[in-house]
């Protein structure tokens, strides 16, 4: 890459940076090319991205976001998972990290807040924000259900003791 290419990727990564909720720095030395295209398909149907970096130009890149904290991670083969979702990077790196050892989640950062190993694994058992919207969708469905039928219970009484009592003059 010559100077100019340089900082337009810096500037890409920069401006990416600032649009997204999580970042996650890993390991990928030993990955074949299918298991990367494997991670990234997973990463994407996630809504997520997985990119490997150059580790001086991720730096420059870093600088000025809320993730400035992660700069001294990028040593060695490194690659950044982002998402605006704050679960689902760390979701699907940790799910493919448990079955494919050569993948290693180093850390990472959600919002300002630097994020270990085990913050990033605790992060991705949390449920996603889809998962979350639909949980809460149903719990106030549930009582609006509740309440139509007890509001429907009464009429229903009303009719049954109603129906008796013709039942009753009629014989």
């Amino acid at each position: 890459m010559d100077r100019t290419q340089k900082a337009d990727w810096v500037g890409s990564l920069h401006e990416k940076l600032g649009d997204v909720g999580l970042v996650i720095v890993t390991h990928y030395k030993g990955l074949t090319v299918a298991e990367m295209t494997n991670l990234r398909v997973k990463m994407r149907a996630a809504g997520a991205s997985f990119k490997v970096t150059k580790n001086r130009l991720t730096k420059l890149a870093l600088a000025g976001t809320e993730f400035e904290n992660l700069a001294d991670l990028f040593v060695g083969p490194t690659a950044i998972a982002v998402s605006r979702d704050p679960v689902a990077a760390a979701k699907v790196a940790a799910e493919f990290s448990k079955t494919n050892d050569k993948l290693v989640i180093l850390g990472g950062s959600l919002g300002g807040n630097r994020l270990d190993v085990d913050g990033v694994k605790a992060l991705a058992t949390l449920p996603s924000l889809d998962e979350l919207r639909g949980r809460l969708i149903g719990m106030i469905s549930t009582p609006a259900t509740r309440i139509a039928g007890v509001l429907q219970a009464p009429a229903g009484q009303l009719a049954r003791v109603l129906k008796a009592k013709a039942d009753k003059d009629a014989a």
